[in-house]
């Protein structure tokens, strides 16, 4: 196969499959009845019946009740910026436990990151775009599995 748009493409589209599959949705622990299809966005081809103004009374009350919260950002996203993100997280409110720093994979800067109280941390994957696994699966693999694990970044 070509290398390019076009194994992203084809990468789009095998991702409809995987995503409607039995056994990917039951794995992820989608329910029947609450989810008739899975679609890619893009375009505004999602038709969304309503909309909220803002999801930070939902973060705080995730991070008020213990769990853990990853957010991260492409630093080559042009839909979201991770400046704007990174915004949004400090609009939380929430006080600084570890100031931002690179981290790193392989001993090249994989981007950066800061961790707040109630466990929030939020990163950026240098080189990514929108969809920052798609465009860095390595560095993408090593933030996830080192916050997952409850290691630093």
């Amino acid at each position: 196969m070509p290398d390019g748009p076009l194994d992203q493409d084809y990468a789009h589209y095998l991702s409809y499959f995987w995503a409607n599959d039995e056994r990917t949705r039951d794995a992820l622990g989608i329910k029947d009845g609450t989810v008739d299809e899975w679609v890619r966005c893009q375009d505004g081809g999602v038709p969304y019946t309503r909309d909220i103004l803002s999801s930070i009374k939902y973060h705080c009350n995730v991070t008020a009740n213990g769990y853990r919260a990853l957010v991260y950002s492409g630093d080559h996203d042009s839909v979201v910026p991770h400046l704007g993100t990174q915004a949004w997280v400090r609009s939380l409110g929430f006080p600084i436990v570890d100031e931002w720093r690179a981290w790193h994979l392989h001993g090249q800067s994989a981007g950066f990151t800061i961790t707040y109280s109630n466990n929030m941390t939020f990163a950026t994957v240098k080189g990514g775009g929108h969809t920052a696994p798609e465009y860095e699966p390595d560095r993408c693999f090593a933030m996830f599995s080192r916050w997952i694990l409850n290691q630093p970044l």
